[in-house]
């Protein structure tokens, strides 16, 4: 699964930098908050839990959509609009196993990671 859409591309990120916690800023505002974050050296993703702004779904946000960090502030700001976000395909933590599922949400994310 190499790609740049799982790759972060901000040189501030490292491995044992914790996120979770982290405010989730996209163009228009917040999306909600970093609820848990993968490490893996080929696949790097956060999942954001969205709280009441849509429904209680929680997001997988791919490293390549994050284009900041703020660690006083602890905030991460991304390449989308919060539209963006809400149009994207939900996580489902039971499925996130499966090829195609993450395929799928690479194949919608990386537009924004490439830009």
């Amino acid at each position: 699964m190499n790609d740049t859409v799982w790759s972060y591309r901000d040189s501030e990120w490292s491995e044992d930098r914790d996120l979770v916690g982290y405010e989730v800023e996209a163009d228009g505002g917040s999306i909600g908050k970093v609820d848990g974050a993968s490490t893996e050296t080929a696949a790097q993703w956060l999942v954001v839990d969205t709280g009441f702004w849509i429904f209680g779904k929680k997001r997988v946000i791919p490293a390549g959509v994050v284009v900041g960090m703020d660690h006083e502030a602890k905030r991460v700001i991304i390449s989308m609009s919060k539209d963006q976000v809400k149009a994207a395909p939900d996580y489902e933590e039971s499925e996130w196993a499966r090829e195609d599922t993450r395929a799928k949400h690479a194949d919608y994310y990386r537009q924004w990671a490439e830009s």
